[in-house]
């Protein structure tokens, strides 16, 4: 195997096990503290999942729920890579994403004008991300 594709592989490794940490954080928060996540997400002052009231406990444990199953399929390849299954996760992250993004692009909830676009750039990201591991993504 080349050593280009070995860093390529690495560095779609490497992206798959952060995409699959920061999901399995927020799905965990979101599971078993769902009032706290809802009141409180993403921290640091910010409290974007607030700006969509009213708080609903089944919506946010799904919510987390979710979050736990994608940080799940995106973790089995980065520990044990195998291409078709690291672009099957990084698809369905895509999908979700997509998906995400789009709701959260067309309603701002109650959130002012900066917190409603602080809060689009991840999820630009979430889509972005899983589009270049996928397109990285080197062959077995």
């Amino acid at each position: 195997m080349s050593e280009r594709r070995d860093t390529r592989r690495l560095i779609v490794r490497l992206g798959l096990a952060g995409a699959a940490v920061v999901h399995l954080w927020w799905g965990l928060w979101a599971y078993a503290a769902p009032h706290h996540f809802f009141g409180t997400f993403p921290g640091f002052g910010q409290r974007w999942t607030a700006g969509y009231p009213p708080y609903n406990e089944h919506l946010v444990v799904d919510l987390g729920a979710t979050f736990l199953t994608l940080g799940v399929l995106l973790a089995v390849p980065a520990v044990r890579y195998r291409r078709a299954v690291a672009r099957l996760a990084l698809a369905g992250a895509t999908v979700f994403g997509t998906l995400h993004l789009a709701f959260h692009a067309g309603h701002r909830g109650v959130l002012s004008g900066p917190d409603w676009i602080a809060g689009l750039v991840p999820l630009v990201v979430g889509v972005l991300l899983p589009v270049v591991l996928w397109v990285a993504a080197p062959p077995d």
